[in-house]
């Protein structure tokens, strides 16, 4: 235990197999190059907290291969360094917070291929990237409360990240409006994202441009955004039964030509009831015409007279053989 001994240099009357360091609360001034502990492969835990590290150099604990636990806790670090932590593949936790990280880099992760637990709490930062958020996912344990965050467009991965992991103690520092709101309850709209609009197959493109437009007056990316679902409800509705309304008159007109051309009669062309061409039946006609007189004393025979001679249902055959035509003959003689 060497807590609170103003050191500047780690002692170099320390045992070698101890397993465990505290020099915490003390000057210590890490080295540019190098490593800031010899010869202990034994050492498992740490802690460094409570001095003005400022910035780790790469490397600087390389040669603690069996460390579990590191406390870096209120230590200033702004900055880590890619390979700051290159050696510590056993490190299950590791504490950053009340430092002034403003920002963490994704090789920065790389190296800990063990790492369970994760303190970021006190920190500086503003925003996580898709790409440092996926190789969390591998943490179990993070903890990422009393950071700067900014609840705009750009913690909308993480609002995400935070939603499935259930996270709800990470809170807005920014806008005003939003301080203090957890962001993992906020959605997309709070956040002023513009999201990919949807619009029903109704709506113009002028209808569409519209809405956007609209959309665009109400949901700026420093405000908050409050547009009612209900009101694309009634719209999607409108315009539904607008469509249906046009495709039942579509299908009326259709049928209402349809029938209007069926009783578009035409007169069909005189032809003669026993097969004559028009031109006989005409010249009949006229025949007919000029001996109106003979006519008026000869009466064409009505349909009833056709009618009573033909009762018997049977067809008058005109052909005569041969062998029949001669006793008439002889007789005639």
């Amino acid at each position: 235990d060497c807590n609170g001994k103003s050191l500047r240099h780690v002692p170099s009357s320390l045992p070698s197999n101890i397993t465990g360091l505290d020099l915490s609360f003390n000057n210590l001034v890490m080295p540019r190059h190098g490593t800031l502990l010899m010869h202990f492969p034994s050492l498992r835990s740490l802690n460094l907290s409570s001095n003005a590290l400022l910035v780790l150099s790469p490397a600087v604990f390389s040669n603690l291969g069996a460390l579990r636990l590191l406390d870096l806790s209120s230590c200033s670090i702004a900055y880590l360094h890619t390979d700051a932590f290159k050696g510590l593949g056993n490190l299950h936790t590791l504490l950053l917070r009340n430092n002034s990280l403003q920002e963490l880099e994704v090789p920065f992760f790389l190296p800990l291929k063990a790492l369970f637990h994760l303190d970021l709490q006190h920190n500086a930062l503003v925003s996580l990237d898709t790409s440092s958020l996926q190789l969390l996912e591998a943490v179990p344990q993070v903890q990422l409360e009393g950071n700067l965050w900014v609840c705009d467009c750009t913690v909308h991965p993480l609002q995400q990240w935070l939603q499935r992991r259930h996270a709800w103690q990470v809170t807005c520092a920014s806008p005003p409006g939003l301080r203090g709101w957890e962001v993992a309850a906020l959605d997309s709209e709070e956040l002023g994202c513009q999201m990919k609009q949807r619009f029903p197959r109704g709506l113009s493109t002028v209808q569409q441009i519209t809405v956007t437009h609209s959309n665009s007056k109400l949901c700026s990316c420093g405000g908050v955004c409050k547009v009612w679902s209900w009101t694309y409800l009634v719209g999607f509705l409108v315009a539904a039964v607008g469509i249906s309304i046009l495709i039942a008159l579509a299908a009326k007109c259709k049928l209402f030509h349809k029938n209007f051309a069926s009783y578009r009669h035409r007169p069909l062309p005189e032809t003669s009831s026993i097969g004559g061409s028009p031109m006989e039946d005409s010249s009949s006609w006229d025949r007919g015409s000029s001996g109106r007189g003979a006519s008026e004393s000869h009466p064409m025979p009505g349909a009833t007279d056709l009618q009573a001679e033909d009762d018997d249902g049977f067809i008058e055959d005109n052909y005569i053989q041969p062998s029949e035509q001669l006793p008439e003959e002889e007789e005639r003689e």
